[in-house]
């Protein structure tokens, strides 16, 4: 049964490829990780008051482009 899933991922890759694109993997942080939220949560509010994030913040909300969203 391995096998079978392992071919099927190959040729949808190799698919994939042929048509374009290439596979790019990131490491992003896991969320379902003990301390995940606190640790989120300190992040944020030592934000809350920063001059510099709430600067930021305007410009992108200037920049952004919402049209059509509901």
């Amino acid at each position: 049964m391995g096998a079978t899933i392992s071919l099927r991922v190959q040729k949808h890759r190799a698919s994939l490829r042929a048509s374009g694109l290439r596979l790019v993997q990131i490491w992003v942080p896991d969320r379902r990780r003990q301390g995940f939220e606190e640790e989120c949560r300190r992040q944020s509010i030592s934000l809350r008051k920063d001059p510099q994030e709430k600067k930021i913040l305007e410009e992108l909300a200037n920049i952004a482009d919402a049209e059509g969203w509901a």
